[in-house]
């Protein structure tokens, strides 16, 4: 007798952050793997242009509106979602922005306007879904997080605290679910080419870069793809049950690096 039931076969997923970059990869790649996807994001309209696509590849796809800033937003999206494809078997926690600002001149309501997306938003969507995962002793939470956990970069503050607490609370979690069936994985991308800060001017990204290669943070040019991201979360996803991927680290490859060619001796 295995020591874990298989995975059922429909396993609807729902990802929070679906109307761009890696929210729209992930849900995109487990599509392609025969999950049933919700996708939610204030950009609504982005959201059922993904579903719409989804649909058209032969995929199943429900869009909803969602704030994870705003628990009556997600409530009504986690209700929604399960009503239209069923007790979700997988969350993927990735909706946020990033600002560009030193701590000391960030206002207490911009700094609190990240934790309240990216940490708070994370719990709103575990109390809505975690506690069904846990009645049905299976299930996958998957938190995106970064690299400026382990390694903190400057003009993003709020958001490197706001990501020390998703690990945190996801690693409480991971020792409260133990024996539960339930997994609870971290996916922690380094640089990664998505909207997050494609808002600001030029001069304050030609800053923020300048400050990364300071401190030693930009080692090369190269940028993760939202996709390479989404493998990584499709794989934690995809893992047999009996296994647990509990933090995955992706970062992006350096350009492969031309040999000169050796000089051709003549006889």
């Amino acid at each position: 007798m295995p020591r874990f039931e298989p995975h059922p076969e429909r396993r609807p997923a729902l990802v929070a952050g679906a109307s761009s970059g890696i929210g729209a990869a992930t849900a995109t790649a487990l599509a392609m793997a025969g999950h049933p996807v919700a996708v939610g994001a204030r950009r609504a309209d982005k959201c059922e242009e993904l579903a719409a696509t989804i649909q058209a590849g032969g995929g199943e796809a429900f869009a909803h509106p969602l704030d994870v800033g705003d628990s009556g937003s997600v409530k009504a999206f986690v209700a929604a979602a399960q009503d239209a494809l069923g007790p979700i078997e997988v969350v993927v926690s990735g909706a946020g922005d990033l600002a560009a600002d030193r701590i000391h001149e960030l206002d207490p309501d911009g700094f609190l306007a990240q934790v309240q997306v990216h940490l708070v938003g994370a719990h709103r969507l575990v109390s809505q879904l975690v506690p069904g995962m846990v009645a049905r002793r299976r299930g996958d939470v998957v938190f995106i997080s970064s690299d400026v956990v382990r390694a903190p970069r400057p003009r993003m503050g709020a958001y490197v605290a706001a990501k020390n607490g998703v690990e945190g609370m996801a690693r409480a979690m991971q020792m409260e679910l133990e024996g539960t069936g339930v997994r609870a994985s971290i996916v922690r991308p380094g640089p990664t080419a998505t909207g997050m800060g494609m808002g600001w001017d030029a001069e304050t990204t030609g800053v923020v870069l300048e400050e990364w290669v300071k401190w030693g943070l930009a080692r090369h040019p190269y940028f993760l793809r939202p996709s390479d991201v989404a493998a990584a979360v499709a794989a934690v996803v995809g893992t047999p049950r009996g296994a647990h991927l509990s933090l995955v680290e992706v970062q992006p490859e350096a350009p492969v690096e031309v040999q000169p060619e050796a000089p051709v001796e003549k006889s």
